[in-house]
């Protein structure tokens, strides 16, 4: 057995060396093209309108991103205007704090002043009281006895007075000196108060203005962040839809190339029922025949039922007695574009492994005696729009 599979392989290997007749004709390769094809189509579109929907959020993110920017920017604008006006103050009050200062440098000399002339006051009064103290009698009476006249006496009496008097005057300045020492201090000390309620006010106005500064600045940096992140993946996800759309053209020609071309095997079909058809018996069968129909039925229906296998076997022997193909087994299968196992390889390996199964062999057995299960069918593939098939056995159409 193993010998009759090694002496088939080499024949076909000599037959195909040797020359086949060459078609331009589509086959269950090109339908299957076809089939990829819609598919990496109908899967592009996916992907084009999951692409669309993202973008669409990503466009819907942006525009809230550039809203909040917006408003940030907005307050942004306010907090200048605030700090604008804080600044003022700050200004304001720096002014007032340099008054301060200034008013309580003059109190200070107005301070040291009245204490000074208190002081000297003081000294003043101190000996005045001492002289009176001390010769006030003895002034009294040598005033009155020495005196010549009444007219001195009482000019001395005046004098007196007087004295009196200006004494009483500067114990009054004395006094309001004193006064105006209480009315300095406390106004110094309403000063420093007020100085002290002025630098804690302006300190807090400074830590409004950087508090405020800082927390719209580090937003607005977020949002921007955020909004050229959002713009890079809108640019991504629009560069991704473009390529989409432009797999989608291709895709379509390739489609509409294709299916011109499954046209061409329409045609081909109707031409082959209408032209004209050997019997059987005229055919005449090479050895490996057998093995090579049996290995392609096994790479195209092998997970089929029988009636599928016999029905591709029945395919490949209606070309073989069509005129339209070539008339031998090995020139059906290996003529060009017809079965795509041939071009992906698949069927020399089945052929050097001997994969085909007992039933393979049985359905090409059954379709080289002359048994059909299609009618006239050359053509067969997997269910595609567009095509009423004649028959429908399995995973298969055929037409």
């Amino acid at each position: 057995m193993k010998l009759r599979q090694t002496t088939a392989a080499i024949m076909v290997l000599v037959l195909l060396s040797a020359g086949l007749p060459v078609s331009v004709y589509a086959t269950e390769e090109t339908r299957e093209q076809i089939r990829q094809a819609e598919e990496e189509r109908d899967k592009a579109k996916s992907q084009l309108n999951q692409t669309k929907e993202n973008l669409g959020a990503l466009n819907e993110q942006k525009n809230s991103i550039e809203g909040t920017l917006s408003e940030l920017n907005t307050q942004l604008s306010q907090v200048s205007n605030n700090l604008s006006e804080l600044e003022t103050k700050i200004t304001e009050k720096e002014a007032e704090i340099e008054e301060t200062n200034q008013k309580i440098d003059q109190a200070y000399l107005d301070l040291d002043e009245a204490t000074a002339v208190r002081e000297e006051q003081y000294q003043n009064m101190k000996k005045q009281v001492q002289f009176l103290y001390e010769k006030s009698d003895y002034l009294y009476m040598e005033m009155f006895f020495s005196s010549r006249t009444i007219s001195e006496m009482l000019n001395r009496g005046d004098y007196i007075e007087q004295l009196s008097a200006y004494e009483d005057k500067k114990l009054k300045e004395y006094m309001e000196t004193q006064a105006m020492i209480v009315d300095i201090v406390q106004e110094l000390e309403n000063a420093k108060t007020k100085l002290e309620t002025d630098m804690e006010e302006l300190d807090s106005y400074r830590v409004q203005a950087e508090t405020e500064q800082n927390r719209v600045s580090g937003l607005v940096r977020q949002a921007n962040v955020s909004l050229i992140s959002t713009s890079n993946q809108i640019s991504d996800a629009e560069g991704a839809a473009l390529a989409y759309e432009q797999e989608i053209k291709e895709q379509e020609l390739n489609i509409s190339a294709l299916k011109i071309k499954l046209e061409e095997e329409m045609r081909m079909a109707q031409l082959a029922a209408q032209s004209g058809w050997r019997d059987i018996s005229e055919v005449s069968f090479v050895e490996g025949d057998r093995y090579l129909l049996a290995n392609l039925i096994y790479c195209e229906a092998g997970g089929e039922p029988y009636e599928g296998q016999v029905a591709v076997g029945s395919v490949v022997m209606n070309r073989v007695l069509s005129s339209v193909y070539p008339n031998t087994v090995v020139g059906v299968i290996y003529q060009s574009g017809q079965f795509s196992p041939v071009a992906s390889g698949r069927l020399a390996l089945a052929l050097a492994e001997g994969r085909a199964t007992e039933k393979c062999y049985q359905a090409a057995d059954e379709a080289m005696s002359g048994t059909t299960n299609v009618g006239n069918c050359v053509y067969f593939r997997t269910p595609v729009e567009g095509i009423t098939p004649k028959y429908r056995i399995g995973g298969h159409i055929f037409y």
